[in-house]
């Protein structure tokens, strides 16, 4: 059945019934006081009405009821069989709203919802909608379950801040349902359209600032949905290759994944259930470096929509240059996380009782041996940057002799250029210290990596078949591959905001030069001092309106007083030990008639042993 355009009736239908059922739900809800409250756990300040995950259900079930009970079934549906599973998809999602819906009315508890979820993914498997990942049909059946309980819990756990839940999964259906048009199945896509639009109506009054939530009830129906519905793709859809079976429901559900698997682990390593809330996800420790919430909720969704264009390319593209994409993107989400799982959101008191617990030490002593991580990571640039050259040279690498001779010289690359890499001292270096020296010892490891590979290979197999060319790519994509990973951390710090002192004494810097700086730094990095940097003050003009580490310059000459007032300035810190006397007396008298205390910032050696 071709797609057409009065088929997006159901679209727009679905679009105004949840726009009109939400407010209408969040005056029920309010009436009926099912609210949430704010608690330490939760993100919002304010009592907010729940039950908008009603609005969704109803919006979608309704129009999809209407639209598969009066619309006969074309010829492509009734060969593929599509529309069967298209009901069994909405049971079982149905299902899992009936059993939200009990938790939000009557707080369920966690292995009750659990049986309801393992009940819900055998209803879908008995029906025949499995994930075709391996030979053995048993296996299959074990991976579906874990598969869509872990999806519907993800979607749950991503429920913590307004909009995102719901923005998220209708830009994952989004993908879907093209997914689904690439496949020849537009019955499929335009239910996931209907889908996403009830979303999208809700996310009207969900976004920041949320006046309802969408409830236990909203998240395991929108992830149970969804996960059950990318596996219709598999049962009815005609897909090329093995990879995008395997890949396209990862790529487009990545960021619910990402997002548990971060989560789940942090919490773990700081000595907290992985089923108990808080403010440790990865929107929370975006607002913590200083993002708003809009802004840290946008950034997720461009995440989402980057995730889902590349499950739409792997669809497309050879089978080499989609594992290549997708290691790719999994390593920028792993260098983001490991960023991101610096900033502190735990009480240190918390951290700290955990420490005792046996198994929070030794990960916590396992999670310090970060040299292991840099390898890991090193080994997994070292085959990239040489299947990359491959593709350079060859355009594809599926041809048996050139792959033949990519894993057999492999092993000898990676002996060589880790052995290079030590030698040169790639490890001796902080990531967050990277500087132009440590680019220039990556240069020198890289080369002479390069050319102790070279020597190895025309010893090893006299170059038979081996193009040159390779392994004058290789070295410049690892160049770049090394510096990049080494320089993620300073690129995610000029991306995102620093991690501010939110509650301490309304400091202002004098003078924005190099001491100026270190002392910010000193500042943000000492929280024993409890300060809170509000900018700089210099009497250099030049400056004046620069940022530096995302605090303003304001001008001196003058302007000190008026500063101090306008940014309620507690205390104002001298950076440099070279201001004059009559310099000083000045700043001191601005201060003193602001009632400011004034503190200079000196640097001392001093001798202790005596000689």
């Amino acid at each position: 059945m071709p797609f057409e355009l009065t088929q997006l009736i159901p679209v727009a239908s679905s679009l105004a019934l949840a726009l009109i059922l939400t407010p209408i739900i969040r005056r029920l809800a309010r009436w009926r006081g099912i609210i949430a409250r704010p608690n330490t756990d939760r993100w919002h300040k304010k009592p907010t009405a729940m039950l908008g995950g009603i609005a969704i259900f109803l919006s979608v079930t309704s129009v999809i009821l209407i639209y598969l009970l009066l619309i006969p079934p074309g010829a492509d549906e009734i060969q593929h069989h599509s529309r069967p599973y298209l009901w069994v998809v909405l049971g079982a999602s149905s299902f899992l709203f009936a059993v939200g819906l009990a938790d939000d009315l009557f707080q369920a508890k966690p292995y009750q919802k659990l049986i309801g979820q393992v009940m819900g993914a055998a209803f879908v498997i008995y029906y025949g909608l499995t994930l075709p990942w391996t030979g053995s049909a048993t296996i299959n059946m074990v991976i579906t379950i874990f598969w869509l309980i872990g999806i519907t819990n993800a979607v749950n756990l991503l429920d913590n801040m307004d909009g995102l839940a719901a923005g998220i999964a209708a830009i994952s259906s989004i993908f879907l349902a093209v997914n689904f048009l690439i496949g020849s199945q537009p019955t499929e896509a335009l239910v996931l359209a209907v889908f996403a639009a009830a979303l999208i109506g809700f996310l009207v009054y969900n976004s920041n600032p949320a006046s309802i939530f969408m409830g236990d009830c909203g998240s395991m129906f929108i992830g149970f949905f969804l996960a059950s519905a990318s596996l219709v793709s598999m049962a009815g859809g005609r897909s090329r290759s093995f990879l995008p079976v395997l890949a396209v429901p990862i790529m487009v559900l990545l960021i619910p994944i990402f997002d548990t698997t971060f989560v789940t682990i942090l919490r773990k390593l700081s000595g907290r259930a992985a089923s108990q809330g808080g403010r440790d996800h990865t929107s929370h420790r975006l607002v913590a470096l200083g993002m708003s919430e809009r802004r840290a909720v946008w950034m997720l969704y461009a995440f989402a929509a980057l995730s889902g264009l590349l499950a739409m390319l792997v669809r497309e593209m050879n089978l080499d240059v989609s594992l290549a994409v997708i290691i790719g993107f999994t390593i920028l989400l792993t260098l983001l996380g490991v960023y991101l799982a610096g900033v502190k959101v735990y009480d240190e008191e918390e951290v700290k009782a955990a420490r005792d617990k046996p198994l929070f030490a030794f990960l916590i002593d396992l999670s310090y041996k970060r040299r292991v991580f840099e390898v890991l990571l090193d080994l997994v640039l070292i085959v990239l940057a040489y299947y990359g050259a491959y593709l350079l040279r060859f355009g594809s690498i599926e041809e048996s002799r050139t792959w033949s001779i990519f894993l057999r010289t492999l092993p000898v690359l990676l002996f060589v250029k880790m052995g290079a890499f030590l030698v040169m001292g790639v490890y001796r270096g902080i990531w967050r210290y990277t500087s132009i020296d440590d680019l220039v010892v990556f240069a020198k490891a890289v080369v002479v990596g390069s050319i102790a590979s070279v020597m190895a290979i025309l010893f090893a197999f006299r170059f038979e078949g081996v193009s040159r060319t390779v392994f004058f790519l290789d070295a410049m994509i690892m160049l770049m591959l090394l510096a990049g990973s080494r320089m993620a951390f300073r690129l995610f710090r000029q991306i995102l905001p620093a991690q501010m002192q939110r509650k301490g004494c309304r400091v202002l810097i004098y003078g924005a030069g190099d001491a100026g700086e270190l002392l910010l730094r000193e500042l943000l990095n000492n929280r024993e001092l409890r300060y809170a940097p509000i900018g700089f003050v210099d009497d250099d003009p030049n400056k004046k309106g620069k940022v530096i580490h995302g605090l303003r310059v304001f001008g001196g000459n003058g302007m000190l007083r008026s500063v101090c007032r306008e940014h309620r300035v507690e205390e104002v810190l001298i950076s440099s030990s070279r201001f004059s006397d009559e310099h000083i007396a000045q700043i001191m008298s601005d201060c003193e008639a602001e009632q400011i205390s004034l503190k200079q910032m000196r640097i001392r050696i001093e001798n202790i042993s005596g000689l």
